[in-house]
């Protein structure tokens, strides 16, 4: 529950009312980002009828949504080869494991609701689990979050468990009598496994007291407006379904549809285009944190909650060749959902689906407020890397940026004040801005002469743009001087208000002509390599046979590349320079002797990238 809370004026802190304020929520800020993307929506849908005619796939369906919109939808071939009907947005595909996403839903609801606790032993719902023999003596209890996260040691099942979707729920207790094996000691590993979702629809049947289609389709479907999505295929109208194939030796089987049983929870689901885009628009809506209206079916904290890395269980870091780009991917399951990141994007969140007849996935970026899915009928043909080649594609518009926070009331008014100190030091300003801790860690008087030493450094200062907030306590902004720039960044206490706990200013001089000639010839050094300029650039004491080591393979990862903005330095003697390259940005640092020429070079990874090529 949102409480406002306001805060006692002060010199340093203005009253303002509220915390996560409407003032202080992430948004995005390009005004042309949903033009950019519906430009790529052409060159995506080549890439689906490419995907769909290279695979043979009979028929396929994909969209993109944008926010809360099902921005483009799209059919390719057709449903069923007998009638040859075409694929619409209304046919309806089985979407097999994307049904994990749906039952963890539910057994967060119920969770929400107090009906049971994700750390509840699973033998309060399954009683058949207290004849079970853990692999170790020292097991503890396998709980629901366990099984949430395909962490409760029960051996993988993919071949198996997409056979077993009508077993009935006298035989899955039967089953569960005689036992189950371990692959691993729970809670130790990550290994994936549809029998433990099948066991969840059995928890969410028990909690609930209705069975777990009933419960499905009330609590979750209803809501949210997924009027086609069903587990039952019997249900659905004949001239809306797609028949299920498979391709053997260039000939197309019909795969029978399996009724609704025990493993339905697993797998069982079937939904259309249009359907699957509300699911993905109702995930995406739960970012980012905000005070409006909870009208979802399950509380938007619980949805994020899903959407959270609980279980990693893969790190890679690799190139597709020798000459490209280092790509770096951690992989994680939260609950029914996949979660990863890589150099591209730091939350990725997605499901694949995989059935006899059928294959699926849906991905989406919750910073970015885009998802994508796409749907076939045909044996595991899973769309996945198309919908990669699409989100690439997406990327290049330069329209996939993260929501930007902006600065929060605490963040402003202590700028406010530190500006003020810069101006004119006053300490009883100081005294009310400051954490018990700061002048503590450094007194205020070394501050102040900090300040003024600076000041004459540097001469006239004026801010230079908003604050750049990492979050809402922490953040820096610029001083734009006479003789170059300061940086100031700061960070606020634990404490109602917030106070200053922590500032420093760091200070960057303008080049001189001499610095920016040599930069500059540093950086050309990367596109042509010539020892006759190297020499002339030089130094008797530099190291020239590592700088031609560094700028060769600057040029083999990076491309040609162009001095930026100065990062740092005094501007005479020293400096470190940003170099904008054809694949990613470089840190150039040097220094220069009393003749103006190189005595030290070296090139760096960028601060400002988290991945190298």
């Amino acid at each position: 529950m949102h409480i406002p809370i306001r805060l006692a004026a002060a010199m340093a802190f203005p009253a303002f009312c509220g915390w996560a304020t409407d003032a202080t929520v992430p948004r995005f800020t390009d005004p042309a980002r949903r033009a950019k993307l519906e430009a790529a929506f052409p060159r995506i849908e080549k890439v689906f009828e490419r995907f769909q005619q290279e695979r043979r796939i009979p028929g396929a369906a994909f969209g993109i949504v944008i926010d809360s919109d099902l921005a483009y939808v799209k059919g390719f071939g057709v449903r069923n080869r007998t009638s040859q009907d075409p694929v619409t947005p209304d046919t309806v595909f089985r979407i097999a494991s994307m049904t994990k996403s749906f039952t963890a839903l539910s057994i967060l609801k119920l969770r929400d609701e107090g009906k049971l606790s994700l750390e509840d032993p699973v033998v309060k719902w399954i009683p058949e689990f207290a004849r079970f023999q853990y692999p170790t003596r020292d097991t503890a209890p396998i709980r629901i979050r366990q099984l949430m996260s395909h962490g409760a040691g029960f051996p993988e099942d993919n071949p198996w468990g997409d056979r077993q979707l009508s077993t009935d729920d006298a035989t899955l207790t039967r089953w569960l009598e005689q036992g189950l094996p371990f692959s691993t000691p729970p809670d130790t590993s990550f290994e994936y496994s549809n029998y433990g979702f099948a066991l969840l629809g059995r928890i969410v049947s028990k909690a609930s007291g209705v069975p777990y289609a009933e419960y499905l389709a009330k609590n979750i479907l209803a809501p949210l407006g997924m009027r086609s999505t069903t587990l039952e295929a019997a249900t659905l109208p004949a001239n809306v379904r797609a028949m299920g194939y498979r391709l053997l030796e260039k000939e197309y089987f019909e795969e029978p549809s399996l009724p609704h049983g025990a493993f339905g929870s697993m797998g069982g689901l079937l939904t259309s285009a249009r359907d699957l885009g509300r699911y993905v628009a109702f995930h995406l809506s739960a970012f980012p944190p905000r005070d409006d209206e909870d009208r979802g079916p399950v509380e938007r904290s619980s949805v994020r909650e899903m959407q959270h890395p609980w279980r990693e269980h893969a790190l890679t870091a690799t190139r597709s060749s020798p000459d490209a780009p280092l790509r770096v991917r951690s992989v994680a399951y939260g609950y029914g959902l996949s979660i990863s990141r890589d150099c591209h994007f730091s939350h990725v969140v997605g499901h694949g689906g995989g059935l006899p007849g059928f294959g699926s996935y849906m991905i989406w970026l919750p910073d970015d407020g885009v998802g994508m899915f796409a749907m076939t009928n045909l044996t595991y043909a899973g769309p996945a890397a198309a919908l990669v080649e699409a989100l690439e594609i997406l990327e290049g518009t330069g329209a996939l940026k993260p929501r930007e926070l902006p600065p929060s009331p605490a963040l402003v008014s202590t700028r406010d004040a530190i500006l003020r100190l810069w101006r004119n030091w006053d300490d009883r300003e100081a005294d009310a801005v400051a954490a018990n801790n700061l002048f503590l860690d450094t007194a205020a008087d070394v501050r102040r002469r900090e300040i003024e030493k600076l000041k004459r450094e540097m001469g006239e200062c004026q801010t230079a743009g908003e604050i750049q907030p990492e979050n809402l306590l922490r953040g820096k902004f610029r001083l734009r001087c006479e003789g170059g720039f300061v940086d100031v960044t700061f960070t606020l206490a634990p404490t109602m208000p917030p106070k200053l706990q922590y500032f420093s200013f760091t200070a960057t001089k303008s080049l001189d002509a001499n610095m920016k000639a040599v930069a500059e010839g540093l950086a050309s050094l990367i596109g042509s390599l010539s020892d006759e300029r190297l020499t002339a650039l030089a130094s008797p004491s530099l190291d020239a046979a590592a700088v031609r080591r560094a700028v060769g393979a600057a040029r083999l990862f990076y491309g040609s590349c162009r001095v930026g903005e100065t990062l740092g330095g005094d501007g005479k003697s020293h400096a470190r320079v940003l170099l904008e390259c054809d694949r990613a940005p470089l840190e150039l640092a040097f220094a220069t002797d009393e003749q103006g020429k190189v005595r030290e070079a070296s090139f760096l990874s960028a601060t400002s990238v988290a991945c190298v090529p």
